[in-house]
């Protein structure tokens, strides 16, 4: 029976924003590995464990599909991995016993920091035994061009029980229909598709182009040159710089750290409310107020304000599992607030301001653009970009029950995003009544990560204090 299995199945090809992704990763500073971290009460059961992930792969066609890059031009494809090897996607492992929390978090920031086999399925996890307590940990790695947050709550559903006990009652989940694509395919594909296209779109093409066409023929450097600021100029329109950079967070370098936080989740979402904010509001001033207390800890000057990121969610429920559906959004986050329900007012109003009642979704604008260009010059100009935010922060919303894999429940869990190219990303997803925010940071631009944790616990610790008692 399959009647009752999740919608699952996606696009054949990258949309711009997943090939930006993709693309990008000649400049290692640019990889986009997301890092699931869970932290389990028991070793669960490995059988249970292994099952999970055959059915999982098979009711999610992606999970079992490697990226097919055409020849000189188009989007990269997904096909079918005729090769196929669920041992090498799950593997277990194990910390001396007695192993603690920092000893699976530098084990996941390991393997964010290790490239994917770009001939395989973009996934691995791994079970990782020997933690204090006799309890687990679980690691699932995963390209952000497979998934966005949501799209990977909704996948690690298909792993998850609200019991612990085995149940026998999932829908059989066969093997998924074959893709097969070759380069050639891919390619005699999308050729295939744009000439169809030609006939409603050659007179627009044929305006645009005679002028460009002529421009190398008599003049190519200055053609050439003409096009460079077209497409700088329209990054710059689409993504213009928030703020300044903070000296002391100014550095980049390719490592990669892990820091894991647990806050409580009713406190944090009543101290937004008793200043008119929201939960999400209390997180971006709290992380903004630690960001205060570390150029002060370090006597470095505090800005007024610092380059911020942040991802909205524009997934519609009718959407297929899998993909990336989100707004890109960039503004000047303010630093030098010392009071936290003044600074939880101004990042109410600054994020209701940039998101509105619609959001611009400037980096979808300038995607398709980009997602053209080769990856090299690709790789220059959304680094370049991506590199000035000081920090990112993302909200995923998480499981509010308890919830177990194979057999052991899930205590914490923790959504390492990647951090394309800038100094922090820290993302936050409800855990129960608990939030786990999970910290990436480059030691090149955060020098002293120890005492960034610090701060980062006072300033929550500053904004929960709003919420009484």
């Amino acid at each position: 029976m399959t009647d009752d299995l999740p919608l699952v199945s996606g696009p054949g090809e990258m949309n711009p924003l997943e090939t930006m992704m993709w693309r990008a990763e000649v400049d290692p500073r640019l990889r986009a590995t997301v890092v699931i971290v869970d932290v389990l009460d028991a070793e669960p059961d490995w059988d249970r464990l292994v099952a999970a992930h055959e059915w999982a792969s098979r009711a999610v066609p992606r999970l079992r599909q490697r990226v097919v890059e055409p020849y000189g031009w188009g989007a990269p494809t997904w096909a079918t991995d005729p090769d196929f090897a669920l041992g090498f996607h799950l593997r277990r492992t194990r910390l001396s016993d007695g192993g603690s929390l920092r000893d699976l978090l530098d084990r996941a920031g390991l393997a964010m920091m290790t490239p994917f086999d770009r001939h395989r399925p973009l996934w691995e996890a791994e079970l990782v035994g020997g933690l204090d307590g006799g309890r687990a940990g679980y690691l699932l790695k995963v390209h952000h061009s497979l998934a966005d947050g949501l799209s990977l709550v909704q996948i690690l559903g298909l792993l998850h029980s609200t019991v612990r006990e085995h149940r026998g009652d999932k829908v059989d989940a066969p093997l998924p229909a074959a893709r097969p694509t070759s380069r050639l395919g891919a390619t005699a594909a999308q050729t295939g598709r744009a000439i169809a296209a030609t006939p409603s779109a050659v007179l627009d093409g044929l305006r645009s182009g005679a002028s460009l066409l002529g421009g190398v023929a008599t003049a190519p450097l200055a053609t050439a040159a003409d096009g460079w600021n077209a497409v700088t100029s329209a990054l710059a329109a689409a993504v213009p710089p928030s703020a300044p950079g903070s000296p002391l967070l100014r550095a980049r370098g390719t490592n990669r750290r892990l820091e894991a936080l647990d806050v409580d989740l009713a406190p944090l979402r009543a101290a937004g409310r008793a200043v008119g904010g929201s939960l999400n509001d209390a997180y971006l001033a709290a992380l903004l107020g630690g960001l205060r207390r570390y150029h002060l800890a370090l006597d470095a000057p505090v800005p007024a304000y610092i380059p911020m990121g942040m991802p909205v969610n524009t997934r519609d429920p009718s959407d297929p599992m899998g993909g990336n559906r989100w707004a890109g959004i960039r503004f000047a986050a303010p630093l030098d607030d010392v009071d936290p329900a003044a600074r939880i007012a101004r990042v109410h109003a600054i994020v209701r301001e940039v998101t509105g009642a619609r959001v611009v979704d400037a980096l979808g604008i300038i995607a398709p653009l980009l997602a053209a260009l080769p990856s090299p010059l690709l790789t220059r100009i959304q680094g370049g970009a991506t590199s000035a935010n000081d920090l990112q922060a993302s909200n995923i919303p998480g499981m509010r029950r308890p919830t177990y894999l194979a057999g052991a429940r899930i205590e914490r869990s923790y959504p390492f995003a990647p951090l394309p190219g800038g100094a922090l990303m820290i993302a936050l997803t409800s855990h129960e009544d608990t939030c786990c925010v999970a910290v990436t940071l480059d030691p090149a631009a955060v020098t002293d990560p120890d005492l960034l944790r610090e701060c980062l616990v006072a300033g929550f610790d500053e904004v929960l204090a709003l919420a009484g008692d």
